[in-house]
C-alpha cells in the first residue's frame, strides 16, 4: 500500500513538471511555472528519501542545506548579465551529478550487478562527462576565459571520430566486464566524456551559443534519465526524460530560428573562415556616423540625438528591438523608462524580440521582465515581423546579427538565410549600439552606412538612452 502511494506521488510530481514547463511557454505564467516545477522535485526528492529511509543521514541532509544555500546565494549575487554563464554550469553541475551517481553505483556495490546496469551506467558516464566539460567551455567563451570564435584544431574531425569509436567499443566492454575490471572501464568513459565534450564546444562560435545551451540543457536531461535506469530510480527516468525531450525540441527550435542544422553548428560550419572572418571587419573609417573621420565628436552625438528625439516625438508608433548589448550595458531599465514616457503620449510601442538574440533562449525576455515592462509588449520575431514597414521607428538598442539585412544577400556567411527581424523596412531606425563592428558572425551591417532614415547612436547604450530620454 505504501509502495502505491509513493508511485502516485512520483506521477503527480511528473504531471506537476510537465504542467510548469507549459505554463513557461508564455512570459506572463513562466514565474508561476518555475515555481511549480521547483516545488515538484522538491516533494520528488522528500518523497525519495523517505522511500529509500535514509532520512536520518546528516551528510545528505548538511549536503542539501548546504547545495540550497549557494543556490539562493547564486540567484541573489549572480548579474542578470552572468545569466547564460549560470545557466550552463548548471547544466554542467547536472552532467557531473548522474556520472557521479553511476560511478558510485558501477564502483561501490558488493553485490551482483545485471548487465543493463552496467550498459546504462557506461552510458550515463559518457553522457554527462560530456554534458559537463562542454558545458565547462561555454562558460569561458561566455564569460570570455577564452575566445568566443570557433576553435578548430588541426584534425578536428578525425579527433571526434576516433573519440568516440573509443566511446563505442568502451560502453559495451563494460557492460560484460568482470569485477576487478569495473574500475578502469568506468574511469575510461568518463575521460573520454571529458575530451570529447571538449572538441565538441570549442567549435561551437558565440553566436551559435544559445542553441548550444540549449542542447546542453538537453544532454543533463538525457544523461539523468540514463542514470535512472541504473538506479531503477522511474521518476529519475521520467523527469530526466522530460527535461531531455524539451531541450531537443528548444535545441530545433533555435536551429530553425537560425535557418541552421545542428550538425553545422557543432561542427563549426556556421563559422567564418579566418580569411573571410578578417575581410568581414568594421565597417569603413567616415561611415560610423555623420562625420567625416569615422569618429564622432561631442557635437555630431548631441545633434543625433536631438535629430533621434525629434523623430520619435513625431512618430505614432515605434517597435524596440533588444539584443546583447542591452544585456551588456544593462539598459532594460532605460528601455522601460521610453516605453512608460512614449505610452504616456499616446504612443504605440512593441517590442520585438528575436529567438536567438542574447547568449541563451529568452535571454531578452528574462532582461525586460527584470525591468517589469508588461508581458503583452513582448512579441515574438514572426508575430512583429511584417508590422515594420507600417512602422515610423525601430529602436535598435544593442543588437546586431539578429537586424542585419545581409543575411538575405552575403551568401556564404554564418547569418545567410537566418531570418532576421526586417528593422530596415521601418520609416526610420534609431541604433543604439556601442559600435559599427560586426556582431559575433562577423558580418558588415549595412545599417551602419550612411542613409537618410538611419540614426547611429554610438556608446552604451544606458547613457545613449538617458540622453534621448530627456528629449522626449
Amino acid at each position: 500500500m505504501q509502495e502505491n502511494i509513493y508511485k502516485l506521488l512520483d506521477l503527480a510530481c511528473v504531471i506537476g513538471i510537465v504542467s510548469g514547463i507549459r505554463l513557461m511557454n508564455s512570459p506572463k505564467t513562466a514565474r508561476r511555472g518555475n515555481l511549480v516545477g521547483a516545488g515538484c522535485m522538491l516533494i520528488a526528492i522528500i518523497a525519495t528519501l523517505i522511500s529509500n529511509q535514509i532520512v536520518p543521514a546528516k551528510a545528505l541532509l548538511i549536503s542539501m542545506g548546504l547545495g540550497a544555500g549557494i543556490g539562493c546565494l547564486l540567484a541573489v549575487y549572480v548579474a542578470m548579465t552572468q545569466m547564460p554563464q549560470l545557466v550552463a554550469l548548471l547544466n554542467g553541475f547536472g552532467g557531473a551529478a548522474s556520472a557521479i551517481v553511476a560511478f558510485v553505483v558501477l564502483t561501490g556495490s558488493t553485490a551482483a550487478i545485471s548487465g543493463v546496469t552496467r550498459l546504462t551506467g557506461a552510458i550515463a558516464l559518457v553522457v554527462g562527462s560530456v554534458t559537463f566539460s562542454g558545458s565547462i567551455v561555454a562558460v569561458a567563451k561566455l564569460d570570455g576565459r577564452i575566445t568566443s570564435l570557433p576553435i578548430i584544431l588541426r584534425g578536428h574531425f578525425i579527433l571526434n571520430l576516433l573519440t568516440l569509436m573509443f566511446i563505442a567499443i568502451v560502453i559495451p566492454v563494460a557492460a560484460v566486464a568482470s569485477r576487478n575490471a569495473t574500475i578502469m572501464l568506468c574511469v575510461l568513459p568518463i575521460v573520454l566524456g571529458l575530451i570529447f565534450g571538449v572538441l565538441l564546444a570549442i567549435r561551437v562560435g558565440g553566436a551559435d551559443m544559445p542553441i548550444a545551451i540549449s542542447l546542453l540543457n538537453s544532454l543533463s536531461g538525457i544523461a539523468a534519465a540514463t542514470v535512472g535506469l541504473t538506479t531503477s530510480n522511474f521518476l529519475v527516468v521520467a523527469v530526466g526524460g522530460i527535461v531531455g525531450s524539451a531541450g531537443i525540441v528548444l535545441t530545433k527550435i533555435m536551429c530553425r530560428a537560425m535557418n541552421s542544422s545542428i550538425i553545422d553548428v557543432l561542427t563549426g560550419k556556421t563559422a567564418l573562415s579566418t580569411t573571410a572572418r578578417a575581410s568581414a571587419g568594421s565597417v569603413d573609417a567616415g561611415t560610423l556616423s555623420k562625420t567625416t573621420q569615422g569618429v564622432p565628436t561631442a557635437e555630431s552625438i548631441a545633434a543625433d540625438i536631438d535629430e533621434a528625439g525629434a523623430v520619435i516625438g513625431g512618430a505614432k508608433k515605434i517597435i524596440i528591438v533588444p539584443g546583447y548589448g542591452m544585456a551588456l550595458s544593462q539598459a532594460q531599465f532605460q528601455v522601460k523608462q521610453i516605453l512608460t514616457r512614449l505610452e504616456a503620449k499616446g504612443k504605440e510601442v512593441k517590442f520585438a524580440i528575436h529567438p536567438v538574440a542574447g547568449r541563451m533562449p529568452g535571454h531578452m525576455n528574462v532582461l525586460l521582465a527584470e525591468a517589469e515592462v508588461p508581458y503583452d509588449k513582448l512579441c515574438p520575431m514572426e508575430s512583429v515581423n511584417d508590422e515594420f514597414r507600417d512602422t515610423d521607428v525601430a529602436l535598435v538598442v544593442g543588437a546586431n546579427d539578429v537586424v542585419n539585412p545581409a543575411a538575405k544577400t552575403a551568401s556564404g556567411t554564418p547569418i545567410y538565410g537566418m531570418p532576421v527581424l526586417n528593422v530596415d523596412e521601418a520609416a526610420y531606425v534609431i541604433i543604439c549600439n556601442k559600435d559599427t563592428c560586426p556582431g559575433y558572425a562577423g558580418v558588415k551591417n549595412p545599417l551602419y552606412l550612411p542613409a537618410k532614415n538611419i540614426i547611429l547612436l554610438l556608446g552604451d547604450a544606458a547613457e545613449t538612452l538617458g540622453k534621448l530620454l530627456e528629449k522626449l
